[in-house]
């Protein structure tokens, strides 16, 4: 597939490639697995006990502290004397609509990008878990690329896998996907589909290496994420600008194998993890579905819806989605009426909703720790698309999950503590510094 911004010459992006197949048969073998769920399988250092820090990307707000975007620390161990307090924060010096982030694979490095200004950070959580530092700015994946809006950074052994979600030229939601080093070093791109079905939108990465499966979802561009939600929705034409397709590529090679139909803008992506398993799933945002994703008999890769979010007709607004270790239970968190939903996965084909919540005016991001009995929730959607007045609280809220029951455990008021609107989560420990106490961390330039 022609890419109109190459990042090297096709030969060398060739001998890249080659490389990357190489890298990852080898970690194929053994893929790890993540902490929270929607981590890479490529992850290393993992947390399957107590985690110490939740990271919070964070968006800046005019006259709110000083105003920037920030990584946020909190103290999320409850044996600490400073648990549930914010404990640490480092700016960035400007607002570019700070959204997602990820680790490298090595747990060393966390990067984080502006949907608005396509910057990204690099922060070093190794050296002091605690306390993570700026160790490397990029600011150039537009220029370099011609993609925009750098949305999910997915680990891959050495690499860091950035999927767009819009474009230079035009501001729409053709968009790619851009492979970088650890070190920061851009390698090369890969366009999103726009044959056979493809929309070229992007959203998601989500990988099974045993099965040889990367997995992309789709959204919105530019234009439209950095609108005025009541403006969109009042527009027609704006709203037939979201995606509708889900793209089966093919892991070693990068190339696409198969478009799927799955209508309403499909966001965040999860497979089980559960061993034999071969099915992912994702939530429609528009439309308010799960969809299933799994070969069927025949052993080709399809598409099924499988179950209702809440009522459609009053657009709940489904947004994140996490997924337990073992594949058995699925939480939905739907942005307009702020409820935090449970469903049954034990059959994946029919997932049943068990328990509902309301957990704030407005919720959106959701994680939860590797044994599920702690379930974090954030406030924040896109600084343009959150409510206003008494409806926009922004905050981090603590839970604890006994399998029937959210019981508040903290919460930070990020207005209260003058941070932004509280976003994207992250987990971090302490061991991540003790793992590396004899092994210096690899130089970011």
């Amino acid at each position: 597939m022609a890419n109109p911004h190459p990042a090297h010459s096709p030969r060398r992006s060739h001998r890249w490639t080659i490389v990357l197949v190489a890298v990852l048969t080898l970690a194929w073998l053994t893929p790890a697995v993540a902490d929270e769920t929607c981590n890479s399988p490529y992850m290393s250092n993992l947390i399957k006990s107590q985690e110490d820090y939740v990271y919070v990307w964070t968006l800046g707000v005019k006259g709110v502290g000083d105003g920037w975007d920030k990584l946020v620390t909190i103290d999320a161990n409850p044996s600490s004397p400073r648990y549930g307090k914010v404990i640490h924060k480092v700016s960035v010096g400007g607002r570019g609509e700070a959204h997602h982030m990820g680790f490298t694979d090595d747990r060393r490095f966390l990067w984080a990008g502006g949907l608005d200004d396509s910057k990204i950070f690099v922060f070093d959580v190794g050296t002091d878990p605690a306390k993570p530092r700026i160790a490397k700015r990029i600011a150039d994946m537009s220029k370099r690329t011609g993609y925009v809006g750098p949305h999910t950074f997915y680990a891959l052994p050495g690499r860091m896998l950035v999927q767009g979600l819009s474009n230079s030229k035009d501001k729409g939601g053709t968009t790619g996907m851009a492979l970088y080093s650890n070190q920061g070093d851009l390698i090369t791109t890969y366009a999103m589909p726009t044959t056979e079905g493809g929309d070229g939108y992007g959203y998601d990465i989500a990988i099974n290496p045993r099965k040889n499966v990367l997995l992309t979802s789709s959204f919105t561009g530019w234009n439209n994420y950095m609108m005025e939600l009541g403006k969109l929705v009042a527009n027609p034409e704006a709203m037939k600008r979201f995606g509708n397709t889900m793209v089966v590529w093919d892991l070693k090679a990068v190339t696409p194998k198969k478009v799927l139909a799955v209508p309403g803008a499909p966001l965040e992506i999860r497979w089980s993890l559960k061993d034999g398993d071969n099915w992912a799933i994702t939530a429609t945002a528009l439309t308010s579905k799960l969809w299933l994703v799994k070969p069927d008999a025949a052993g080709e890769w399809q598409a099924k819806e499988v179950a209702t979010i809440g009522d459609p007709a009053k657009i709940p607004l489904p947004v994140d989605i996490s997924i337990r270790n073992d594949g058995t239970g699925l939480w939905v968190n739907t942005f307009m009426d702020g409820k935090t939903r449970y469903f049954d996965l034990t059959n994946p084909e029919q997932p049943r909703q068990t328990y509902e919540k309301a957990t704030g005016k407005q919720v959106n991001m959701i994680s939860q720790s590797w044994d599920g009995t702690r379930v974090y929730i954030s406030s924040s959607l896109l600084a343009r698309w959150d409510k206003a007045g008494a409806d926009d609280e922004q905050f981090v809220r603590a839970f604890k999950w006994d399998g029937k029951e959210l019981a508040p455990a903290f919460e930070v008021d990020f207005y209260k503590e003058k941070l932004g609107r509280a976003h994207h989560m992250k987990f971090g420990s302490k061991s991540t510094k003790a793992a590396y106490r004899d092994a210096p961390l690899a130089s970011v330039r």
